[in-house]
């Protein structure tokens, strides 16, 4: 199953506001059976408006870094065609599929569906009712390097988050047993069905012609009583 690991950096925090609120960058990364694949998205965008001080201080891209960069309108197809009808994997989905939505709105293109996305927060919050479920709570609690992050950043942002949802979907080796069922169930089929191949060539014989020989002599003369000599 593919799935696409995603995160956006705003302007701010509804693109409803007026001024409207606009996408600044985008960075994914892509899962195969939840194994990364090393292909990834990553866009900067011009949001065509100012950058307030507020939004600055959480990712510290400005509106001189982004005046020669693409438009969202100009990058939308690109953007779609490398999610394709993949899963999106979204800390807080709501807010991410809202600015890419009216992006795409606002681009004349179709909506990503809602159930598209799956919320790594809401996964969190269930697992661990009452802790902390920020990205960067769940970093420690997993014991996932964090340690670039001191600024937001989208594609940053993504490939931490890829391993968290590793971590919340039960591991980084989810198909270690190679057969049915998940977490611990398929760890135990693993230990219990595990059985050795036949090795496709057999190992050499240790004994030697010598040591053969010498141990026929030595059941010769126990006579026809040993037990080496009785078949059957």
């Amino acid at each position: 199953m593919r799935e696409i690991v995603l995160d956006t950096e705003t302007t701010g925090l509804d693109p409803f506001d007026t001024p409207a609120h606009r996408i600044v960058e985008i960075g994914a990364v892509e899962l195969w059976n939840q194994v990364p694949t090393g292909k990834t998205y990553h866009q900067y965008i011009n949001p065509e408006r100012d950058m307030p001080a507020e939004a600055f201080a959480v990712h510290g891209i400005g509106e001189d870094f982004l005046a020669d960069k693409p438009r969202f309108v100009d990058i939308a197809h690109a953007f779609l065609e490398f999610v394709g009808d993949a899963r999106l994997v979204i800390h807080n989905a709501s807010f991410d599929m809202r600015f890419l939505n009216a992006e795409l709105q606002w681009a004349g293109l179709p909506a990503l569906p809602d159930n598209q996305a799956v919320d790594t927060l809401l996964i969190a919050r269930r697992r661990f009712p009452g802790s902390p479920a920020s990205l960067d709570a769940l970093c420690r609690r997993f014991g996932i390097d964090n340690s670039n992050r001191t600024l937001h950043g989208a594609l940053l942002d993504s490939e931490i988050l890829a391993d968290v949802y590793l971590e919340l979907t039960g591991g980084r080796q989810p198909d270690f047993a190679l057969g049915g069922g998940t977490g611990k169930n398929r760890a135990e089929a693993a230990e219990t069905d595990w059985r050795p191949r036949p090795r496709p060539k057999p190992l050499p014989p240790r004994v030697t012609e010598e040591e053969r020989a010498a141990h026929a002599a030595f059941v010769s003369e126990l006579g026809d009583g040993a037990i080496w000599s009785k078949r059957g």
